[in-house]
């Protein structure tokens, strides 16, 4: 069975910053790799179609498809878990979130959905406004 993660986008302003960031990234041939201090547990559920959901400004914004976990060396010598994103960033619906530390299991049935692609030309809603809308039931 499929579950997810949910995590801070620390130093994010936007969805935009963020996907200009990993574009950089990859731009200097580096994978989109993500140092955490904990293992996830649930490894294999987590590889088994798992996705880490972005929060952005306090709202769920995107996932990217989590294609592997892998051990770090960082540089001072300390080893990390390294969650390998695919560098497909996925908007979904924004939905609010309460801040935390690290990162938490995020269940199937709990994960909101992708936005449709066809949503994105240019007239869609502000994720704050969308998120707002989608909490009274307009949206």
């Amino acid at each position: 069975m499929t579950v997810h993660l949910k995590k801070l986008s620390v130093g994010s302003v936007s969805l935009e910053s963020m996907r200009e960031w990993q574009a950089e990234r990859r731009k200097a041939g580096h994978q989109i790799i993500h140092p955490t201090k904990n293992w996830p547990r649930r490894k294999d559920e987590l590889l088994d179609g798992g996705s880490l959901y972005w929060i952005i400004k306090g709202q769920m914004q995107a996932r990217q498809r989590i294609d592997d976990l892998i051990e770090v060396n960082l540089a001072d010598g300390s080893v990390r878990c390294g969650i390998l994103l695919n560098p497909e960033i996925i908007p979904v619906w924004p939905r609010r979130e309460r801040i935390f530390q690290g990162w938490r299991y995020l269940e199937t049935d709990n994960a909101p959905d992708d936005m449709p692609a066809d949503i994105s030309d240019g007239t869609s809603l502000p994720p704050e406004l969308a998120a707002e809308l989608r909490e009274l039931g307009l949206l």
